[in-house]
């Protein structure tokens, strides 16, 4: 009786624990105002963020900024869906006044992705501040990485608020982009899954760069690189219209390549974006599932699903598929899984070929956001991803040893 009560209040402890260390991580702008924008003083600010640019009480960083004493906030830089995330995904956004503040918004994903000279002349120093997703064709670190060219062209600081990698510290997956391949959903030769904060990114990529920036980053407090986002203590705040939570930076990877193709359903227009698979012709989810399942994939369970797309792909049909469960994020391969769904599901209905049936003019997206042709060309022979899986995992640990020397955080 007496271990079990000492049990329980061990258990106790260690939950209070959890949650007392859950709470300890502030992000960048937490920290900047803690030192009271000492940084900032004596200087013309930009500022590129979005709705996730808030501190620990979801105050936004545009308020923050505009309303500090010692800070001059004289622009606003809008990366895809705009500085208040009023934009739909890849719709262009234009320059416009912010109604709260009378600042000029200027859009970076509109006629331009990289700020003019124009853009950049009445500032002294830009300050970028963007909840990332930890994948490199999620276009905010390609707007980052324009902001670093043109500060570097302009001589202008850019100042980085440091944020979690929701995927945490520890996750990369994916080969590096290759030449020809550099697009603005693979801007930089890194792995699909990187493995960095933006400020790390940041630091690597300025170290790589022939014209380095003046860069500062504000690192965050409390974060650790085994940290996933629902560890962080921290509220998600919508990045994007089809990742509505923390957790969906996770299925993100496991389907989103694939998505590119708009042959199969991956949750989005359905209430689970990225974490399933599926489409009208497949007739038995039970046997997908336990197809999957026979592989025995590290740290994923596969279970039937049954659904019908409120819109985009399937709208309104009749869909069977499986939706994606980690049980061991640490162990999931993220980016392997839809290459398997895919595998199982030719076997399974050799008469759907994906690269026969698709449309084609999608295959340059898909080898854009993979880095490189050769998955395609590979994969679509046979439906073999042991065919490529050692391509696609060829550089991971040349580039965690690279970027070493650019971590902020253990």
């Amino acid at each position: 009786m007496k271990n079990m009560m000492r049990t329980k209040m061990v258990m106790v402890f260690i939950s209070l624990f959890s949650l007392l260390a859950q709470g300890q991580v502030l992000t960048g702008i937490d920290m900047l105002q803690k030192q009271g924008f000492k940084i900032l003083e004596g200087k013309r600010v930009g500022l590129c963020t979005n709705p996730t640019g808030v501190n620990k009480d979801m105050k936004s960083t545009i308020d923050i900024l505009f309303e500090a004493s010692n800070v001059n906030l004289v622009g606003l830089y809008g990366p895809e869906h705009g500085v208040r995330g009023n934009i739909h995904a890849g719709d262009h956004v234009d320059n416009e006044v912010d109604p709260k503040t009378g600042i000029t918004m200027y859009s970076l994903y509109g006629a331009t992705r990289k700020p003019t000279p124009e853009m950049m002349a009445a500032i002294d120093a830009m300050v970028y501040d963007i909840q990332d997703n930890g994948c490199r064709s999620y276009t905010y670190i390609s707007t980052m990485g324009q902001l670093m060219e043109a500060c570097a062209e302009n001589d202008k600081e850019l100042i980085i608020l440091d944020r979690p990698n929701p995927l945490g510290g520890e996750k990369i997956e994916g080969c590096l982009v290759e030449d020809g391949y550099i697009s603005f959903v693979s801007q930089f030769k890194i792995p699909y899954l990187y493995g960095m904060t933006c400020g790390e990114l940041a630091r690597y990529l300025n170290a790589q760069s022939e014209h380095p920036c003046r860069l500062t980053v504000v690192p965050m407090d409390g974060w650790r690189r085994n940290m996933k986002w629902d560890e962080t203590g921290l509220e998600w705040v919508v990045a994007s219209p089809h990742v509505p939570h923390g957790s969906s930076c996770y299925f993100y990877p496991t389907t989103g390549i694939m998505g590119e193709f708009g042959y199969y359903n991956i949750g989005v227009g359905y209430t689970l974006p990225f974490e399933l698979m599926g489409t009208e012709w497949i007739t038995s989810a039970d046997s997908l599932a336990d197809a999957l399942n026979a592989l025995h994939i590290p740290g994923v369970v596969f279970r039937p699903i049954y659904f019908k797309p409120f819109y985009s792909v399937g709208q309104g049909k009749m869909c069977q598929g499986v939706q994606i469960h980690l049980m061991d994020y640490n162990k999931a391969p993220l980016s392997d899984l839809q290459f398997y769904i895919v595998q199982e599901l030719y076997k399974l209905y050799p008469e759907h070929d994906l690269f026969r049936d698709c449309n084609q003019k999608r295959f340059s997206m898909f080898d854009k956001v993979c880095g490189t042709d050769f998955v395609r060309k590979t994969f679509g022979q046979h439906y073999d991803w042991n065919e490529v899986k050692a391509y696609w995992d060829k550089d991971v640990e040349a580039f965690r040893q690279a970027s070493l020397p650019y971590y902020l955080y253990q």
